[in-house]
């Protein structure tokens, strides 16, 4: 009984977090790929030692686990090793948030840390 209750709590477990969603590390096809299909895509250009970048993490993280945001892919540039796509995105700064739907940017923030403003930054109409 013990084994069945584990197994099932375990599937239950494997099932919620693969839905949910987290940052992938960028790459230049897989934005190109999504871009092409019109997909809703968040791009966090992040830097590991930046403090600023760690509190927007910790509000969008959660976040992206709801199911509104089940369709948004979210990509993470590294800020220190990324110049080419730092430069395709004209991005002079770590902790700028880039939203793009329908193969388009819509908006882009820089340094944003409120979690209001974060949430509503991915939200789509």
């Amino acid at each position: 009984m013990k084994k069945q209750l584990l197994t099932f709590l375990s599937s239950v477990f494997l099932a919620t977090t693969a839905l949910a969603t987290e940052f992938k590390a960028f790459t230049q096809s897989e934005f190109d790929s999504l871009m092409q299909q019109g997909k809703p895509v968040l791009v966090h250009i992040h830097a590991d030692w930046c403090t600023t970048c760690k509190r927007q993490l910790h509000v969008l993280e959660p976040a992206l686990k709801e199911e509104k945001f089940a369709n948004l892919t979210a990509l993470k540039v590294d800020y220190d090793t990324q110049d080419d796509v730092l430069k395709a995105f004209k991005v002079n700064r770590q902790s700028t948030l880039i939203m793009f739907d329908q193969g388009k940017e819509v908006r882009r923030a820089i340094a944003e840390t409120n979690a209001e403003k974060l949430v509503q930054f991915i939200t789509l109409p």
